[in-house]
């Protein structure tokens, strides 16, 4: 995520992120003519999963991505899935491969799901974070997609829970994952798979004189 430090002399197109809002940081960022443009929960849950959360979610076979077999693919199911979102949305291969061709990239932790035809159809990419301050070691679901038109099939929780089993497989004892707001979908489905929120991060920009 993007810094909580302002940098100096910010212009009204660039982002400030506050890493912990709380009740009083709208009012706070308004002294300085700042209004919020995106709440993101940052919500996290032990590992591993309970053998309820695992009877309650349908099998699908998943597997690891396969750079450049699998980018046109990955690519479609992204944009579809993520029209709205302000990160997400739009991607091309420059910006995939500036994920896929990093030094630290693991197509092992990507985890990819194909539909009866053989398209590619939904992924969970998934990072391991080191212990650092009085965070522990976390696994992050980093993004997770599933096609549109695979919506009320369960995949989605699938996928999530995919993720999670793999996490737990590398030896992560908490995980944890990035939501909107106001994508009050996957927060229910979250919420259902034991996950709660820890803290919220928000992001200001510099309003717009109408002067």
């Amino acid at each position: 995520m993007p810094t909580e430090t302002p940098p100096p002399n910010s212009s009204a197109d660039e982002l400030i992120w506050v890493k912990n809002h709380l009740e009083s940081t709208d009012a706070e960022q308004q002294e300085f003519g700042r209004v919020r443009v995106r709440l993101l929960h940052q919500m996290r849950r032990p590992l591993p999963l309970t053998e309820l959360e695992l009877a309650a979610t349908k099998n699908v076979y998943l597997r690891s991505f396969q750079t450049g077999t699998d980018d046109a693919g990955l690519l479609q199911v992204n944009n579809r899935s993520f029209q709205w979102h302000p990160d997400q949305s739009g991607w091309d291969l420059t910006r995939l491969e500036t994920h896929t061709h990093a030094i630290d990239f693991d197509p092992s932790m990507l985890l990819i799901h194909e539909g009866s035809d053989e398209e590619i159809d939904g992924f969970c990419w998934t990072k391991i974070h080191p212990r650092s301050g009085v965070n522990p070691e976390l696994g992050e679901i980093y993004v997770i997609a599933a096609d549109p038109a695979t919506h009320g099939t369960g995949l989605g929780r699938a996928l999530t829970v995919g993720g999670l089993k793999l996490l737990t497989a590398r030896g992560l004892r908490v995980a944890m994952l990035y939501v909107e707001q106001e994508n009050e979908p996957a927060i229910a489905l979250y919420k259902r798979l034991g996950f709660t929120v820890h803290h919220m991060e928000s992001a200001y920009r510099l309003a717009v004189s109408s002067a």
